[in-house]
């Protein structure tokens, strides 16, 4: 015959309470506006740094930039009726450009400016000083220095702009 089983009582141990503050109302009103206070705070100094660097104003007038555009596009469209030809060759230390007409002949009476446009940074824009070789041709050999640039060249005539050629160059 088998053993009875014994029924002996189980004791089980008592988990020993915590003294210390009930969780109120009032402390959880103040967790959450912590929290959102932090939360706010931070959004508020990102917002702050993020205005401080850059404003978003590209132009001080809008409309005075559309009357801009419209002005450039006719330019463009006067610019297109002449079908000249504007050749530039860059490397580090020059600048060659020579330009013709319609009929292939090198422009005469004319002025050139040029400049270099840092595509990021105006503080790097560089204006160049080319110097007439020949009939339609010029070279600027001053601070033509390696980098990603806009290669700007206006030829005028009389103080009247005629051609305007913007181009992105990489100098090597």
């Amino acid at each position: 015959m088998a053993a009875p089983l014994s029924a002996a009582p189980l004791s089980i141990p008592r988990v020993k309470e915590r003294p210390g503050r009930p969780l109120t109302g009032r402390a959880v009103l103040l967790y959450i506006v912590a929290f959102f206070g932090v939360v706010f705070g931070v959004n508020f100094f990102m917002a702050r740094m993020a205005m401080s660097t850059f404003g978003g104003v590209e132009t001080d007038s809008s409309y005075q930039a559309g009357l801009t555009y419209t002005k450039e596009n006719a330019a463009a469209a006067a610019q297109d009726s002449l079908r000249w030809k504007v050749d530039a060759h860059i490397e580090p230390g020059r600048l060659d450009i020579a330009a013709r007409d319609a009929d292939g002949r090198p422009l005469t009476g004319v002025t050139l400016s040029a400049a270099l446009h840092h595509p990021t940074d105006r503080r790097f824009d560089v204006t160049l000083d080319p110097v007439s070789l020949a009939a339609g041709q010029w070279r600027a050999t001053d601070q033509v220095v390696a980098g990603q640039w806009e290669l700007v060249l206006e030829i005028s005539r009389d103080g009247e702009r005629l051609f305007r050629s913007t181009n992105r160059v990489v100098v090597r």
